[in-house]
């Protein structure tokens, strides 16, 4: 069985096609990196398997099942995803701690309080991606190579069986540049 399995996938955004009959299937444990020119399709695609796209035509599955069958919950549990850019307010007074334990949304839910195993897998994935000396600093004055650790450790603390990062090294500085790559060597480790 494939982890993920797209079938002659269409999608489009308003009157534009941004992918045209994709057909893809990745096995499960494997490391991928799609690459192209900026508007090729890429982000299209992670939003696709994400279970954001509008797929038009063609079949979109996750571990055998079709996706578009799924709920937002059921995809949330199995699927991490990173942004390229994760827009946050300079002003928001949410901490990096907070805002990583939002990960765990999908498996709390909304109304139950976060027990014990949800702060240890946050502070699990504070560790991994080497945040948690910022666990209680504001996530509106963090660095964009910092904010982009937190973005990872958010998803991480999902317990996805996929993750999905959309250039998560892009607008970073060198130096954050290769913490980024080191860290995702790290997590495929």
């Amino acid at each position: 069985m494939w982890a993920v399995e797209l079938e002659k996938v269409t999608v489009s955004y308003r009157e534009n096609v941004a992918l045209k009959e994709v057909t893809l299937r990745i096995e499960e444990g494997e490391f991928l990196a799609v690459i192209g020119p900026n508007g090729a399709g890429k982000t299209t695609l992670l939003t696709t398997i994400n279970g954001l796209g509008k797929v038009i035509s063609g079949t979109v599955r996750v571990f055998g099942r079709e996706l578009s069958r799924w709920n937002v919950l059921k995809i949330r549990k199995e699927i991490g995803y990173v942004p390229q850019e994760l827009p946050i307010d300079p002003r928001s007074p949410v901490s990096v701690r907070e805002a990583v334990m939002i990960g765990r949304a999908g498996r709390i839910g909304l109304l139950r309080r976060p027990g014990r195993e949800d702060l240890n897998l946050v502070e699990s994935a504070m560790e991994l991606t080497g945040i948690e000396h910022l666990a209680e600093r504001p996530i509106g004055h963090l660095s964009g190579g910092e904010r982009q650790k937190v973005s990872i450790a958010r998803a991480l603390a999902q317990e996805p069986k996929i993750l999905l990062l959309d250039e998560p090294t892009s607008n970073l500085d060198p130096k954050a540049q290769v913490e980024i790559v080191e860290l995702i060597e790290r997590i495929y480790d």
